[in-house]
């Protein structure tokens, strides 16, 4: 049975890249060469090689199913090559990079919740469904038994946002220990809040409103003028002229133009809006997290590179392996289905070749040589 979420991919790329093209033709007919034309139309409108690679794949499990249901007899994805997708750089954060992050995030609960991340090395969907349950408060054993998937309503098998699935995404449960002060904060924190054995350890409580604050205006002598109009005028940033009649869409002009719609919202002059909250049965939603929390914690601590949260689980397993711990170790702690993929977290720290250099240099400027 496919996965809600994947089905909700697998959904999604279908419509926009797939029938479109392919739509109007019968199967039988697809023959290599259109799916060659194809790929051909997808570069040259500028889609990413890793989306074109993607969506070929699924094109060809499609007609994988139909050779095999003897719809067709001809597999046209066969011998057709895409784009080459670059191999991304791996970059780490540092533990002190991790330490000014921490420092910025806006609260003790989200401060436990990024420090469970980086001391375990767990996905966010394993992250976001552990229970107290999950806890061996005695042996510090913390077993990831579950995860949940955030879907539109309309993939789930109830209908609902959240689906939990009794398996993460190895498909095997797995045990790994912590450290004695991240397993003393959390049965703190489940003692402080009186938390039950399904409960969940992390969740979202306060369903506060979500409208941005109101938007101080800067000096508009610092904002500049918007590019001219279709009738070649220029407007301030920041003002309600730039943005409905200059069309500009910056942040600037979009904030005065919402702080605007709230102030007539509060006088009464407009229908009000219904409360904003997050549409959540308490699990803490990626999307609510990533804009209300990691980006302006990130923001906070001025690194100059960007960083997910899901960077956190590369850096638990980069951390590991530059500390000493076995490759087997780590492939199990982290949940890898094959320690090539654990492997590539060799060496990745900024001075791991630090040791290599003493040893060349060793050697290259040894008394006696040039």
């Amino acid at each position: 049975m496919i996965e809600a979420t994947t089905r909700e991919g697998y959904t999604y790329q279908i419509g926009k890249h797939l029938m479109p093209w392919f739509g109007p033709l019968r199967m039988a007919e697809i023959l290599p060469s259109h799916v060659r034309e194809w790929v051909t139309m997808m570069v040259n409108n500028g889609v990413t090689p890793a989306t074109i690679q993607h969506v070929r794949n699924i094109l060809s499990a499609i007609f994988t199913t139909a050779l095999n249901d003897q719809i067709t007899f001809l597999h046209p994805c066969k011998g057709v090559k895409t784009p080459t997708v670059p191999k991304p750089e791996l970059k780490i954060i540092t533990p002190e990079q991790f330490d000014t992050i921490y420092q910025a995030l806006p609260n003790a609960d989200m401060q436990l919740l990024i420090e469970t991340a980086i001391e375990t090395g767990l996905r966010w969907g394993e992250l976001t469904e552990l229970r107290v349950k999950d806890l061996n408060r005695t042996t510090r054993i913390l077993s990831v038994r579950r995860a949940v998937v955030q879907v539109d309503p309309k993939f789930h098998p109830e209908g609902k946002r959240f689906h939990v699935k009794d398996y993460p995404k190895d498909k095997e449960s797995r045990r790994l220990k912590l450290s004695r002060q991240i397993a003393t904060k959390l049965s703190v924190h489940i003692d402080a809040e009186s938390l039950g054995e399904d409960d969940l350890l992390f969740r979202l409580r306060d369903q506060e409103d979500t409208t941005p604050p109101l938007y101080v205006v800067p000096d508009p002598d610092d904002l500049g003028l918007t590019a001219p109009n279709a009738a070649g005028r220029r407007y301030r940033h920041g003002s309600l002229s730039g943005y409905n009649a200059g069309k500009c869409r910056c942040d600037h002009c979009k904030k005065a133009f919402a702080t605007y719609r709230a102030e007539r919202r509060a006088k009464g002059k407009d229908a009000p809006r219904k409360k904003r909250v997050v549409d959540t049965d308490g699990h803490i939603p990626r999307d609510w997290f990533r804009t209300n929390i990691w980006k302006p914690s990130l923001n906070k601590a001025g690194l100059d590179f960007h960083v997910r949260a899901h960077d956190l689980r590369h850096a638990h397993a980069s951390w590991l392996l530059a500390g000493g711990a076995d490759l087997q170790v780590v492939k199990e702690r982290l949940g890898h289905g094959s320690i090539t993929t654990t492997e590539k977290y060799l060496h990745t720290l900024p001075d791991a070749d630090e040791s290599a250099i003493d040893a060349f240099e060793s050697i290259r400027y040894r008394k006696g040589t040039g």
